[in-house]
């Protein structure tokens, strides 16, 4: 499953890389791609976990960038 999310406020690049980075090493993670100049993440994951992976996902971005705002694209 591959799902197209907005990340409102995302204001550094670098952090940007590093949030593709931290996400890539999720368990269950097949694929991330976060562009800072449109504010948009694709995650893909199997169907079953990709649950599972979203909650990781936005404790790595949060952790990085904790005024980020993710909603569905």
């Amino acid at each position: 499953m591959k799902k197209t999310f907005k990340l409102v406020d995302l204001d550094c690049a670098h952090c940007a890389a590093k949030m593709e980075k931290g996400i890539k090493k999720i368990a269950g993670v097949m694929d991330v791609e976060i562009n800072f100049l449109t504010q948009k993440m694709v995650i893909e994951a199997e169907d079953d976990q990709f649950a599972a992976v979203y909650e990781e996902a936005l404790k790595v971005i949060h952790k990085l960038e904790p005024d980020v705002v993710v909603k569905k694209a």
